[in-house]
């Protein structure tokens, strides 16, 4: 069985209401990215209360989405490749469509962790608020289980070695000018089939089968070129 890789980023998840992480005037959800996506902010800058709120929106408002079409041909995928993803987003939309292989990026919305503790010694919390003052069984402010700027990418290695392993690597929803999924590509062995799924022209794509077309459009022609 072939192996696929899946590369998945915000795109994949707009389709379902989430919002991106950041457009173009550098916010996200009304918030300056730096106070809401930054270890400084946490740790030197005490917005602790601030990004506990902003998460917690966040965390609600996932629990009113639902998979897209996109999500669900990639969970299909299982039957006939050896799937893995690696996404660099937050939601479980992935999981809640049925696939099974999933290395997370920039963490999961849907778990917390004490503020000093070790990235893998995390706490599944679905979608409940974490407030000030909720602390780990040591005595410690429970955070999000994020990935902010400023921090290491914990899965970073895991993911690299399962792109160097595809045959098959798709992109979707995440263009090739984003870290750390661009630096991914690079990965990737010469034999592998590359296909990017983007409306937009990407730079550098030039050796890939571009589908122009939104996730779950391209998602479907994918599906259709991959039949056996």
């Amino acid at each position: 069985m072939k192996k696929l890789v899946v590369l998945s980023g915000a795109g994949i998840s707009a389709e379902s209401g989430i919002s991106t992480f950041r457009d173009s005037n550098g916010l996200w959800e009304n918030y300056p990215v730096e106070q809401v996506a930054s270890a400084d902010s946490w740790y030197v800058y005490g917005r602790k209360k601030l990004m506990l709120d902003f998460y917690n929106y966040r965390r609600r408002d996932l629990k009113t989405r639902e998979p897209n079409l996109a999500h669900k041909i990639v969970a299909e995928l299982e039957k006939n490749f050896n799937v893995v993803i690696a996404t660099q987003n937050v939601d479980n939309l992935h999981e809640r469509a049925g696939s099974t292989n999933i290395i997370h990026l920039h963490g999961e919305l849907t778990k917390a962790r004490g503020e000093n503790t070790d990235y893998y010694n995390y706490t599944d919390i679905g979608y409940k608020d974490i407030n000030m003052g909720d602390l780990t069984p040591d005595g410690q402010q429970f955070r999000p289980h994020i990935v902010w700027f400023g921090e290491a990418v914990p899965e970073l290695d895991k993911a690299a070695s399962a792109v160097a392993e595809a045959d098959i690597l798709v992109i979707v929803g995440t263009s090739l000018v984003v870290y750390p999924a661009a630096g991914l590509v690079h990965y990737a062995k010469p034999s592998a089939e590359i296909y990017l799924i983007d409306p937009q022209d990407v730079p550098h794509s030039s050796n890939f089968i571009h589908i122009r077309e939104k996730a779950t459009i391209g998602m479907q022609k994918l599906r259709d070129l991959l039949k056996p």
